[in-house]
């Protein structure tokens, strides 16, 4: 038997080593079970205890009674502890030490890698030297894991956790519940309202239900719901607006309009044009009014005296 870091082990207790720990033994090698690493009264010489296996701080093979998240090659969806910028992000594992998984596994793009309090699927592995680290889980490992999402889910807003995010879009395991593990699901670039991190929690629509049992998600309500929100959004930025106008209308290039009200070019004029129908804004040039009503108007000069 070996002693390979990632795995859980039934080893023999040896002896003692004060002030250290227990030695333990697979009748071959010798591995370490720190005082800080027992669970439960000490052990006696000889007794048998179940132990994972890992590299301790420094990078010695160690042994401990408490029992991680999950073992090598196992997946599991971990929380985001830390960051560190050359380093990769560091996840917790349950063992009172982080997971380290490596820059080069998280997206070229810094806006689209994980922060603190996110939370990424994993596939625990070796590096090079031996030592444990996680591997970004993608379709191949994840496929095998969902199940198909039923009719019923049209127009349904779901969350889920973002596997793998592009220009192109974001894929996402929408949770499963009680059903299973989850539903595979693409929010595509033009269906995002914002950049989308790998590990974020995102809530989105189902927008199409795909033969393949996977879905197709916005992040945005239907354009006819969408287009009463934001004529209300827009309705009111332009009553806090002095002179009730704003420098925004048709003529607004796509990544203004994104970037002040957190919609498309085309939400945007569907918008306006149902505040328009409603008579409630007029455009002049490349700026959008409030209309005023003639019993809100100020009083022109002399009226009173009529």
């Amino acid at each position: 038997m070996s002693l390979i870091a990632g795995t859980t082990l039934t080893l023999k207790v040896a002896r003692e080593v004060s002030p250290y720990g227990y030695f333990l033994t697979d009748e071959e090698n010798e591995v370490l079970l720190h005082y800080t690493e027992l669970v439960g009264g000490k052990p006696n010489i000889n007794s048998i205890v179940k132990v994972f296996i890992y590299f301790d701080s420094e990078d010695r093979i160690a042994a401990t009674m408490k029992t991680p998240l999950l073992q090598l090659g196992e997946l599991k969806r971990l929380r985001v502890v830390d960051v560190h910028p050359k380093l990769g992000c560091f996840l917790e594992m349950g063992l009172g030490r982080n997971l380290l998984l490596p820059l080069s596994e998280l997206p070229e793009s810094i806006e689209y890698r994980p922060l603190p309090g996110d939370e990424v699927f994993v596939v625990m592995k070796h590096d090079k030297e031996g030592r444990l680290i996680a591997k970004i889980a993608y379709e191949e490992e994840l496929s095998p894991l969902v199940f198909h999402a039923p009719e019923t889910w049209k127009n349904n807003w779901v969350e889920g956790w973002v596997t793998k995010t592009l220009q192109l879009g974001s894929f996402v395991i929408i949770d499963g519940g009680v059903v299973g593990f989850g539903v595979y699901g693409l929010i595509p670039s033009s269906e995002r309202t914002k950049s989308i991190r790998l590990g974020e929690r995102v809530r989105a629509r189902v927008t199409f239900v795909r033969e393949d049992g996977r879905v197709n998600l916005s992040m945005t309500e239907r354009k006819e719901v969408g287009r009463i929100e934001d004529a209300d959004r827009i309705l009111a930025f332009l009553k806090e607006r002095p002179g009730g106008g704003m420098p925004y209308s048709d003529e607004t290039d796509a990544d203004t309009i994104k970037s002040r009200f957190g919609i498309s070019k085309s939400a945007f004029k569907r918008a306006i044009g149902k505040l328009m129908r409603d008579g409630l804004v007029t455009q002049k040039g490349s700026w959008t009014y409030l209309v005023v009503e003639a019993s809100q108007a100020e009083p022109t000069e002399g009226a009173e005296g009529e």
